[in-house]
């Protein structure tokens, strides 16, 4: 395994992001461009780490409406070293429904579950927004540390 040598990592941030993060200056640079898969990744580990960013309306359309389009996506992922999915919301949040849409909260779950088992991409709740963000920093961070040049 090989570790960062104490470069600074920069965070890149997809060019189709809408909703970009705000990390820490201080402990990452960013840099808008193109992504072959996700939101967000590290430089120099582009094609092996990345997060997909999710708001709960988002992650419910996206599973139970266009999930044909999101298992492109998800195939893309489950070639890399680390990917994830992010949740700016709960698991309690999709549980008592607090997300538009007549999707049963049973429903959701289980394509949740679904795309985790089929793909082995990981679905992380992070509570909320701001949460989501610190996450994927200190995911991105950690595998820039683990595996960057």
């Amino acid at each position: 395994m090989s570790r960062s040598n104490g470069q600074e990592a920069t965070i890149i941030i997809d060019t189709r992001e809408q909703l970009e993060y705000s990390f820490d200056p201080r402990l990452a640079a960013t840099l808008r461009r193109a992504l072959p898969a996700g939101d967000y990744s590290v430089a120099g580990l582009e094609a092996s780490v990345a997060v997909e960013r999710k708001t709960i309306d988002d992650f419910v359309s996206t599973v139970i409406h266009t999930r044909e389009r999101f298992s492109e996506e998800l195939r893309k992922l489950a070639g890399y070293r680390a990917a994830c999915v992010v949740v700016e919301a709960g698991l309690v949040d999709l549980l008592q429904k607090r997300y538009r849409g007549g999707a049963h909260p049973n429903a959701v779950l289980g394509s949740a579950l679904s795309l985790i088992l089929d793909y082995r991409v990981p679905v992380f709740f992070c509570s909320n927004r701001q949460a989501a963000c610190s996450f994927v920093q200190a995911y991105l961070l950690a595998a820039h540390a683990r595996w960057g040049t």
